[in-house]
């Protein structure tokens, strides 16, 4: 059993719409394949990843170091003789070899895309499903067969700023979403407390909106921000102030009433723990939000998840980012809180099966082995043709 090619692509998902930072009307990502020599179903088993939106593609580390690592190393160094399966974690400390700590940000977005293609091959191995393979090998088979869900979006329409807020905000609802998240920070105070009026004019209730600041707001703004995140008696808080910035969010934590979310931008085992440590965060109301396909992957958001639990949070409180099916994959097998999902932005990347639906704000799972990609015609058309693998 061995990994035989490594192949990745640039795959291109602009839009026109902005968060409070960005925009994304050049943005990329790096799409990946793990080719093996292990044959199912008369085929040769194929791995599958790409990284999340908002952090371009990463060809250079993926081709220069990371992927040639993985393919020189002893075949036999990489496999869990235990498991006749390929060992996520060898595959994961053979791309990372010579590699030194720190600097994390866009080695953990390549490796991140390497290694969600580990976990789609080693699940098709196994010919089962991720989310199985996970409640299996690390939550003694228990799992979920219904996930909470939730619309990420909300973004900024430029010249459009109600119309089209609204009518993305009425289209998750109608797919069955209903938890969803909007944009704040990049507008004024006074502005986005007018567009967060406007989208609860279409919901139940106002728990059912968080909000995100994608870590644009100095600690003063984001104050006042949370003060009008409790008036309005929002879900969630999230990214108020830059990732890194842990003091701020223990000051935040301590003045609002409001959850705070965070951990999307945070992309090291070690940050996560700095965060638990120093950012105040509290255990039975706040959210953790790792990217597994930006933060080296799901193997490192296995030691992560260990590292919160030691620290005295629940599983439950997880709900990873990144809007697509290895979040969703996480999230059934390890019991999760849930997973964001990305219904109509960022395709065709973007959100979960063809033809498993949304209904009251929970999905079910799919059972075919993997992470599911082939459920998703156009996104795994567009993995085939990018990957020249057609």
């Amino acid at each position: 059993m061995r990994i035989i090619a490594i192949r990745d692509a640039v795959a291109p998902i602009p839009s026109p719409m902005r968060n409070s930072v960005i925009s994304f009307d050049k943005m990329t990502i790096s799409v990946t394949a793990i080719e093996t020599d292990v044959i199912r179903d008369g085929q040769p088993v194929t791995g599958y990843g790409f990284c999340s939106n908002g952090r371009y593609a990463q060809s250079g580390i993926i081709r220069e170091r990371l992927a040639p690592r993985v393919l020189e190393a002893d075949p036999a160094t990489l496999i869990d003789e235990a498991a006749d399966n390929l060992s996520p974690r060898a595959v994961w400390a053979a791309m990372m070899s010579n590699e030194k700590p720190g600097g994390h940000g866009d080695r953990a977005v390549a490796a991140g895309a390497i290694d969600m293609a580990v976990w789609d091959a080693i699940a098709k191995i196994a010919q089962q499903p991720l989310w199985r393979l996970l409640s299996e090998r690390y939550n003694e088979g228990r799992y979920d067969d219904r996930v909470l869900v939730y619309s990420g979006g909300g973004y900024y329409y430029p010249g459009k700023e109600k119309e089209g807020l609204q009518a993305e905000m009425r289209r998750c609802r109608e797919l069955g979403y209903k938890l969803v998240k909007m944009k704040v920070g990049g507008a004024d105070l006074d502005a986005d407390r007018q567009r967060i009026a406007w989208v609860l004019e279409l919901l139940d209730d106002s728990a059912d909106l968080a909000v995100d600041a994608n870590g644009r707001l100095p600690l003063e703004e984001a104050l006042a921000y949370g003060r009008m995140c409790d008036e309005f008696g929002l879900g969630w808080f999230e990214e108020p102030c830059d990732p890194l910035d842990y003091l701020a969010h223990a000051v935040l934590a301590e003045h609002i009433a409001t959850p705070i979310a965070s951990g999307e931008n945070l992309f090291s085992r070690q940050d996560f723990r700095n965060l638990l440590r120093h950012g105040g965060l509290r255990t039975h109301k706040d959210w953790l939000q790792p990217d597994p396909s930006l933060c080296y992957g799901l193997t490192e958001t296995l030691r992560i998840i260990e590292d919160a639990e030691d620290a005295g949070w629940s599983r439950r409180r997880f709900v990873p980012h990144g809007g697509h099916q290895l979040g969703l994959n996480m999230a059934a097998g390890l019991q999760l809180g849930g997973s964001e999902s990305y219904p109509d932005v960022f395709q065709p990347y973007g959100g979960f099966a063809d033809a498993i639906p949304v209904e009251g704000g929970r999905t079910q799972l799919h059972d075919i082995p993997g992470i599911g990609m082939e459920l998703k015609a156009e996104l795994f058309a567009d993995l085939r043709h990018r990957l020249e693998l057609d």
